[in-house]
């Protein structure tokens, strides 16, 4: 762990798991959020640093179109939520990637814009990528209602009347996001030049700075609209009931190469989440302190798998196991568990280890670390990754060192078969019309002599082969000037190296692949809760359910 110096914990090394079981692609797709989540960091850097906000711009008609001007105001710069409302017919609405409206559509100005920067972004943001945006623009996302759940929070607020929880509860958001863009796409600001400003450090946080200041938006939308209809009869939503919403979010193959696309960042996330279960199971004592907070954690995961619905039938399954995993925890706990033994974060899991699913393991993992901030928040500083420094090649390397980090690192993908139809049943490839990634079936569709080169364990099995025709001292620069098709694979072994988690150990192109797990590791890691797969290859997830909204912070709302 190349953070040791955060909160040093030798002792913590024999307690971490062997990446062999870490980064299998099925658990990988088990993961639940934890504290270290993209969106609890933004959230407590918000918190710790006092930030203040406000809503210069309100400017809505009775249809709901019109714009908004969110203002995150932080110790140095300030952040700026732009929101557009649309009257969007409902034949029009679509989550797919290749819709051209929405409902709603956003970008994080990076300051505050004025009368010039609004008149150039209501021209540009609504319109998505048909449009251009600048670099003082930070990400470009849109929305759509949840239409039913929409109508039925303004019908009722309208009328002086709640909503109704249990519909809020089945739903959880009142939009979803169908792609929130950053980056350096369609003209956006560029990741370096935001990467060295503290509060944009860790991965993904102007984009979640964005969905947070959008989850306001939902909300302050539905009681504009109730007041529209009812006047003086219409309520604002009740405080507890707020925080029952979140942000949806419709994600597709899009997303899911990035994981493989940055073997540096994958690394370092799932090094930072392992060190934190690892440094939980090393303590020797549970405190009165910890032990309340994993019971309130332990009680909040269940009541997430309860109210967490889907009509996909490997995620219903799934759900099932996790449901009776959690019950059965609770069961140890009451039964089996001594709290004041010795390491008993280690012994609980070890018994789960045993005999829980992996739903239920990760979700015990997540609930384990909660009540363990002071011992593991720090690692939040690992997650961040200069891709740039490993990404060149030491020509240097002998062809004995490459043989050895692939016998250490890819071992795994020796074992696998590539050369049956199920072994190289699936390609990736970028489709033309909205350059964004897909997944072929080699044998049915056309397009696999443009493949992108996500198939990893091929690719080393293939290097292997190759280093096989050269000797131990041949240095590997003359193996790229004779072979430079292995530059990339090269590169990972080279990356790897250094980094156990950086590979997801699994054929990414073999008939059985189910991208959906990639999304949901990803997902997870931003702080995603409820997911509700539509397919293999597409999932619909909750953002920031239960958290404050910007108001909430003033007044000093706990996380």
């Amino acid at each position: 762990m190349t953070c040791g110096a955060l909160n040093p914990m030798p002792e913590a090394a024999q307690y971490r798991r062997s990446p062999d079981v870490v980064m299998r692609l099925a658990r990988m797709g088990a993961a639940h959020p934890t504290r270290l989540s993209f969106l609890r960091q933004m959230l407590r850097r918000v918190q710790q640093e006092g930030w203040q906000f406000d809503r210069p711009v309100w400017e809505f008609d009775a249809r709901g179109q019109g714009r908004a001007v969110y203002r995150a105001i932080g110790p140095e710069r300030t952040y700026s939520l732009v929101a557009f409302g649309h009257d969007l017919p409902d034949e029009m609405r679509s989550d797919r990637v290749i819709a051209t409206a929405w409902d709603a559509t956003f970008t994080l100005f990076d300051g505050t814009p004025d009368a010039e920067d609004l008149e150039r972004l209501a021209w540009n943001v609504p319109v998505q990528e048909a449009g251009r945006v600048s670099p003082r623009e930070l990400s470009l996302s849109r929305a759509n209602k949840s239409v039913r759940l929409f109508d039925h929070v303004v019908a009722r607020l309208a009328t002086g009347q709640q909503p109704d929880a249990a519909e809020l509860t089945e739903t959880g958001y009142l939009m979803r996001t169908t792609a929130v863009y950053g980056s350096g796409k369609f003209g956006a600001a560029d990741r370096a030049r935001i990467a060295g400003r503290p509060e944009m450090r860790a991965p993904f946080q102007a984009e979640m700075l964005s969905v947070w200041l959008t989850r306001a938006y939902t909300v302050d939308l539905v009681e504009h609209l109730a007041r529209v209809r009812g006047g003086a009869l219409a309520v604002p939503l009740a405080p507890e009931l707020r925080r029952m919403l979140g942000v949806g979010n419709s994600t597709g193959l899009g997303m899911a190469p990035f994981l493989v696309r940055h073997p540096v960042l994958l690394n370092n996330w799932m090094m930072a989440r392992e060190e934190a279960l690892a440094r939980v199971r090393a303590q020797t004592t549970a405190t009165p302190e910890t032990l309340a907070g994993f019971e309130v954690a332990l009680k909040a995961a269940q009541v997430n798998a309860q109210g967490w619905q889907s009509g996909h039938p490997v995620q219903q399954a799934r759900l099932l196991e996790l449901r009776d995993g959690l019950a059965a925890v609770c069961a140890h706990l009451c039964a089996g568990w001594d709290p004041h033994g010795d390491h008993p974060w280690d012994a609980l899991w070890r018994w789960a280890e045993g005999l829980l699913p992996l739903e239920a393991q990760e979700a015990l993992a997540a609930a384990m670390i909660e009540p363990h901030g002071n011992l593991v928040d720090g690692l939040a500083d690992c997650m961040a990754a200069d891709e740039d420094s490993a990404f060149g090649i030491d020509g240097a390397m002998t062809v004995a060192r490459a043989r050895a980090i692939l016998s250490e690192r890819y071992g795994w993908a020796m074992a696998l078969d590539h050369d049956t139809p199920e072994g190289c049943a699936r390609f990736w490839y970028v489709s033309e019309e909205k350059l964004e990634p897909r997944l072929g079936e080699r044998a049915a569709e056309p397009g696999a002599e443009r493949e992108l080169p996500l198939d990893i364990s091929r690719q080393a099995v293939a290097l292997a082969r190759a280093l096989l025709d050269w000797p131990e001292d041949a240095p590997i620069a003359k193996v790229l000037l004779a072979a430079p098709e292995h530059r990339l694979m090269l590169r990972r072994v080279q990356m790897a190296a250094t980094r156990p988690l950086a590979e997801v150990r699994d054929n990414l192109i073999a008939a059985d692949v189910l991208p959906i797990d990639l999304l949901r590791c990803k997902l997870a890691f931003f702080g995603a809760t409820r997911f509700d797969p539509r397919s293999d290859r597409w999932v619909r997830i909750s953002l920031f359910q239960g958290a404050p909204y910007p108001q909430d912070m003033a007044m000093g709302a706990s996380l």
